[in-house]
């Protein structure tokens, strides 16, 4: 796949992702245009690198669709210098978008229980020298990150039977967290924010497919289709 076809297929991408309302900021349209989708991908897939579509990255996970990711960092309302806890790394992805955007100021924990993934995402990441500002923990991202709380921000990358416990303890006055809730088969994107007081309001929004959160507080692996 040449570079220019590279190029081609994403200003197709990012002109779609504006038009539908899944960009809405500057700073959004420049991480999805700057991080580069096919160096996240299986090889097998990567001329389906800018299609508006999750694709699978092994071990029964999935990259999201651009839509989603763009959609979902919106929501986060993400600012330079920014600390966040992503739970869920997979290939790395949507942890580059959010170390592009908060910058070397800011600090990504990202979570993921499949070492192997961990592994490849750091690769991903060095690549683009995405990495400087990114801690990836192995380990169960259903509790969350105690030791480096609170985060101004909290992304969920994998559906939760309910909103795990850990957010409301480690996210900050004054933060977002967004995340899918709902069963395996189906959830509903969810946004919760923290006011200054400490004050909790949920919004429930569009309707999304994840894999399952697998953990203490989320879904048991016998209880899921993953291999």
């Amino acid at each position: 796949m040449s570079d220019n076809y590279i190029y081609q297929q994403k200003i197709r991408l990012i002109n779609y992702l504006k038009d539908a309302g899944f960009i809405k900021t500057k700073i959004v349209e420049e991480a999805i245009s700057n991080v580069d989708r096919s160096i996240f991908v299986l090889p097998k897939y990567i001329n389906e690198s800018y299609e508006d579509k999750p694709l699978p990255i092994g071990y029964g996970q999935t990259i999201s669709a651009p839509s989603i990711v763009a959609y979902m960092t919106e929501l986060l309302e993400l600012k330079e210098g920014d600390k966040i806890l992503e739970i869920g790394t997979g290939s790395g992805y949507q942890t580059a978008i959010l170390s592009y955007i908060v910058k070397e100021k800011g600090l990504v924990i990202s979570i993921e229980r499949i070492k192997e993934l961990s592994e490849t995402a750091y690769k991903n990441l060095e690549k683009l020298g995405l990495h400087k500002n990114v801690k990836l923990i192995v380990g169960d991202g259903s509790i969350g990150y105690e030791k480096e709380k609170p985060y101004d921000k909290i992304l969920i990358t994998a559906a939760s039977p309910k909103i795990p416990n850990f957010v409301y303890d480690q996210l900050k006055n004054g933060g977002i967290a967004v995340m899918p809730i709902g069963s395996i088969e189906e959830q509903k994107l969810t946004i919760l924010k923290k006011d200054d007081l400490g004050q909790i309001n949920i919004r429930y929004d569009i309707g999304v497919i994840f894999v399952p959160l697998i953990g203490q507080n989320g879904f048991k692996l016998s209880n899921t289709q993953i291999n």
